[in-house]
């Protein structure tokens, strides 16, 4: 009979045997703002449609008792908000890398999809827009 070589391991709770790699899903949050280049875009607010995509990675799981521990898609909305508030954006491309300016500050994250449309720019379109998405390097400069 043939005796199986199996090897018991105990699993030292406080150090990470693994890797999480968890996604954010943020999808169609509309808000009112001024974008784009034409005078009448620049007076005259419009519906613009942001989804995101916002993949991090984390060494140990989430605690249920600390917000601090995942990366929290209210504080995204709130930041993205924000962003568009405080200035005007001629081209929705400076106004992807706003915001990937703003959420890569998260360390975590290490890979953003960004998709901006507008909802209201051309009567023959349902919307127009970008999707940009853009990786963290591990490179040093």
């Amino acid at each position: 009979m043939k005796r199986n070589n199996f090897n018991i391991v105990k699993i030292n709770k406080n150090k990470s045997l693994f890797n999480y790699e968890k996604k954010i899903l943020i999808n169609d949050l509309i808000l009112n703002l001024k974008l784009g280049y034409y005078d009448f875009e620049k007076n005259q607010p419009q519906k613009v449609k942001f989804s995101l995509e916002i993949d991090y990675e984390d060494k140990k799981p989430s605690n249920d008792k600390d917000i601090k521990s995942i990366v929290n898609y209210g504080t995204i909305v709130k930041l993205i908000t924000k962003l568009v508030k405080k200035k005007h954006y001629n081209f929705l491309e400076t106004l992807a890398e706003a915001v990937f300016d703003e959420l890569f500050k998260d360390q975590r994250i290490a890979k953003i999809m960004l998709k901006i449309e507008k909802l209201e720019i051309l009567k023959q379109c349902s919307s127009v827009g970008i999707q940009i998405t853009k990786k963290r390097s591990h490179d040093q400069l």
